[in-house]
C-alpha cells in the first residue's frame, strides 16, 4: 500500500459530500478521528468508562461528545472533547484534514434525536495519549490491518427484549470496534480506497 499523506487525505475528504441533516436534531455532538500517519497508519480510539446512565458505557469509541454552549462550532467540540478524554490538543498537535458526513446517533437499538459529526485530523509526530475521567484506556487501531480484513469480526448485540442482531465489527487485542465508530471509520476507509 502507498504511504498515506495528510495532503492526499485532505484532498480525498474535500471531494466527499457532507450534507447537513434535513431535520435539525435536538442535540448535536462531534467526534475526532485522530490519525497517526508516521509508519503504519493508525487511528486513536478509546474505551469509555462504564457509567450508569451512559448509553455508550464501556464501549470503544472515537474521542468526542455533545456540543457545549461555549463551543463555537462542532469542530471545536471535537477538539475540546479529545483534549478532555485522551489528553491530545488537536489545535497544537495535529493538522485538520476535513469532515465526514454526520450520522444519526443510536443507543441500545433506538435512534436518538442527535447527530454526530466526525472531523478528521493528522497528528504531527508521535503522540502519547493521557486518558481523562471519561476514558478507561486509549489505544491505536492499525488501519492497514483493517483494510486487509485481518480484524474483521461479527459483534452480536443483544437487545433488552432478548433478541439479538449481528453487526460488522473489528476485533483488535480483545477490543471490539462496532456501531457508530465502525461506521465512521468505514466511511473514511471507503474514501481512501
Amino acid at each position: 500500500m502507498q504511504p498515506w499523506t495528510a495532503s492526499d487525505l485532505a484532498a480525498r475528504l474535500a471531494r466527499l459530500p457532507v450534507p447537513e441533516p434535513e431535520h435539525a436534531p435536538a442535540r448535536r455532538a462531534a467526534v475526532a478521528v485522530p490519525l497517526s500517519l508516521a509508519g503504519e497508519p493508525r487511528v486513536l480510539l478509546m474505551r469509555r468508562v462504564a457509567r450508569e446512565g451512559d448509553p455508550w458505557s464501556g464501549q470503544v469509541s472515537l474521542p468526542g461528545g455533545g456540543r457545549a454552549p461555549g463551543d463555537p462550532d462542532l469542530r471545536a467540540t471535537a477538539v475540546r472533547e479529545t483534549r478532555e478524554e485522551v489528553g491530545v490538543d488537536l489545535d497544537r498537535e495535529a493538522e485538520y484534514l476535513g469532515p465526514l458526513a454526520p450520522l444519526r446517533a443510536r443507543a441500545r437499538g433506538a435512534v436518538l434525536d442527535m447527530d454526530v459529526s466526525p472531523f478528521v485530523f493528522a497528528l504531527r509526530g508521535e503522540i502519547a495519549p493521557r486518558v481523562g475521567a471519561e476514558a478507561e484506556e486509549a489505544f491505536w487501531l492499525p488501519l492497514e490491518r483493517v483494510l486487509r480484513g485481518e480484524l474483521d469480526h461479527v459483534h452480536v448485540y443483544r437487545h433488552a427484549d432478548g433478541s439479538a442482531r449481528e453487526l460488522p465489527a473489528w476485533r483488535f487485542e480483545e477490543r471490539v470496534v462496532w456501531g457508530m465508530t465502525h461506521s465512521i471509520l468505514s466511511a473514511l476507509l471507503d474514501a481512501l480506497r
